[in-house]
């Protein structure tokens, strides 16, 4: 698996997978779940990218108004920085912030399943 070649454009390809799919979407409920914030998969792999993307945006928009803290702290626990917002904004110059920050949160998450499954693969070796 190379995971080095992971960005903004290509998150696609890695998304083709049913299981790395759930795997992701299950990372993010638990990433939103732990500050309250539902967050449901239908299991429709084929649609999972726009299903979550536009459950987050509907999230963000929300919590950017209602409490700015929480969603910070979201996030924070997703592990989204500045320099992952800004360069996202270059790779995808036709979403809007809150498409950019949704995006980021599915991108951030997959990374993590994508990590955690190579590492898993070299402790096996």
């Amino acid at each position: 698996m190379d995971i080095v070649n992971l960005n903004n454009t290509n998150i696609e390809f890695f998304l083709n997978k049913e299981d790395i799919i759930i795997e992701t979407a299950r990372q993010i409920m638990k990433d939103f779940g732990m500050f309250g914030i539902e967050i449901t998969f239908s299991g429709d792999t084929m649609n999972a990218y726009n299903e979550l993307h536009e459950q987050l945006i509907n999230q963000i928009a929300i919590y950017l108004d209602r409490d700015y803290g929480r969603l910070m702290a979201v996030l924070y626990q997703v592990d989204i920085t500045e320099h992952e917002i800004t360069k996202a904004h270059c790779d995808l110059p036709h979403y809007n912030d809150l498409e950019i920050l949704a995006h980021q949160v599915i991108f951030r998450d997959l990374k993590k399943v994508l990590f955690r499954r190579y590492y898993k693969s070299k402790t096996e070796e």
